[in-house]
């Protein structure tokens, strides 16, 4: 392999010829050798990155701070990464010291080397377009890259919110589907009282809603950017009105409207927001787990469980028992729910741990956050293919346990009033019998009709108010 030499004040590295980083991104790459997850495995980060380093490249140009040919082929360079292109160049560990240095440094030598090639120059000569001095002007890490990561994110929760109405749609699907099957609803996890199972699917894709909601809420808060305060918010070496021009050409060419924060010592120290979006994919993960938990029992058995509905059969479940088939997919959402819980703490944690006028703890939170937005749209789209399509009802079944159950006693409860109902159920309980054999036959409190009528299927989905 043929290398280049760059150096830096720290001294020389050797950096493979066809490579567009340089010997910082390569300190970095030795240095944080942590997670295995290099930044290019996140491309929305890299595009991010390509946006904003246009955007002030541009508000440098229309300053005149920076020489026009060398912002244009920055320019240039930074829209091959919005393309999508040279992903394979940010090679820096997620997690690393330095506030998210090497990833913008790393961001910088890319686009430095591409500019170069644009402008018909080799790769390091960098004193035509220096990654420092030309791609980074009036820049520091600490706007870059939490501008980057907001970004980032914004273009992230659009597919991962896509995921989740893709699955309420699903839910809203089988509730149809299920409209007319008549099931026991329980609470405590003993009989209560009738419902259909369309009712109950429909709740869930409801509930699922309301996290997309939520997650729109919170992402208006990622439009506030602290772009333009370099390093702790003074704005330091950028040029009069670069931090609003900057904003500006941000909001144009990614076509977010993106708000200068007015107090930048504030914003680049504050990492609240990334609190507040933790705390809604840890909600989502939580409502997840009882919608998975549930499916897990009401498709328990199938002999000697629930066995309300049949999830799709993905895998044989037992290397020792043969036959046996396991609800494997609302398993791996489970977990992946709990992966998503903890680190919703890692985030808490990473955010506590700001000390004066920076967080140099932000590369973690977003390890952690798009981890947890990354494997959440994984398990929400496997769990609508895998599983949530595919679903069927035991509707005869489901049928014969309402009438059979004890819990439609309180139906009666309107015509004879608590204690003979309690006295009734407790009859059925001691003795086997069915509340119909109690109450129609033997004690003759209900003619037959009038029993069909009060425990037709209208009636018992959609119970009317008797007094």
């Amino acid at each position: 392999m043929t290398t280049r030499t760059e150096r830096d004040f720290l001294g020389e590295r050797q950096i493979p010829s066809d490579a567009y980083y340089g010997v910082q991104t390569q300190r970095g790459k030795e240095n944080f050798l942590i997670t295995g997850v290099p930044m290019s495995a996140e491309p929305e980060f890299v595009r991010a990155l390509g946006f904003v380093k246009k955007a002030a490249a541009l508000a440098n140009r229309d300053l005149g701070v920076l020489d026009a040919s060398v912002a244009n082929a920055i320019v240039a360079a930074c829209d091959r990464l919005i393309a999508g292109e040279m992903r394979e160049q940010f090679i820096t560990d997620f997690i690393q010291g330095g506030a998210g240095t090497s990833t913008n440094m790393n961001a910088n030598e890319v686009i430095a080397n591409l500019a170069l090639e644009h402008l018909g120059h080799s790769k390091g000569e960098y004193q035509i377009v220096n990654p420092n001095d030309h791609v980074n002007y009036g820049q520091s890490t600490n706007d870059i890259y939490p501008t980057a990561f907001r970004l980032a994110l914004i273009l992230r929760l659009s597919h991962y919110m896509e995921a989740l109405r893709l699955l309420q749609a699903a839910f809203f699907a089988k509730a149809r589907e299920f409209d007319r099957v008549l099931k026991m609803g329980r609470t405590h996890l003993q009989d209560a009282v009738p419902m259909s199972m369309g009712q109950e699917f429909h709740g869930w894709g409801t509930t699922i809603g309301e996290e997309v909601q939520r997650i729109a809420e919170v992402r208006q808060f990622l439009h506030e950017i602290n772009l333009g305060a370099t390093a702790i918010g003074t704005r330091v070496t950028a040029a009069p009105g670069y931090p609003e021009l900057a904003t500006r050409h941000l909001s144009e060419i990614t076509g977010f409207t993106f708000i200068l924060a007015d107090d930048l010592i504030e914003a680049t120290s504050d990492t609240g927001t990334y609190v507040l979006l933790s705390g809604v994919l840890k909600r989502t993960s939580s409502k997840l787990t009882k919608i998975c938990n549930d499916l897990r029992l009401l498709a328990s058995g199938p002999r000697c469980g629930f066995n309300e509905i049949n999830l799709p059969q993905k895998q044989p479940g037992s290397s020792i028992m043969p036959g046996k088939v396991n609800p494997v997919i609302p398993e791996v959402v489970n977990q992946v729910s709990f992966l998503v819980i903890g680190l919703d703490l890692t985030v808490t944690l990473a955010a506590s741990a700001g000390q004066l006028q920076l967080n140099v703890m932000e590369p973690v939170i977003t390890f952690a956050l798009f981890t947890s937005i990354a494997t959440m749209e994984n398990a929400v789209n496997s769990l609508r293919v895998n599983c949530i399509d595919g679903i069927t009802a035991n509707a005869e079944h489901t049928r014969d346990m309402v009438l059979n159950s004890l819990g439609i006693v309180t139906v009666l409860k309107p015509h004879f009033g608590y204690k003979q109902c309690a006295e009734i159920a407790r009859e059925g309980h001691e003795t086997g019998k069915s509340l119909r054999e109690i109450v129609v036959v033997e004690r003759k409190l209900l003619t037959p009709e009038r029993w069909d009528e009060i425990f037709s299927f209208e009636n018992l989905i959609n119970p009317k108010f008797e007094q």
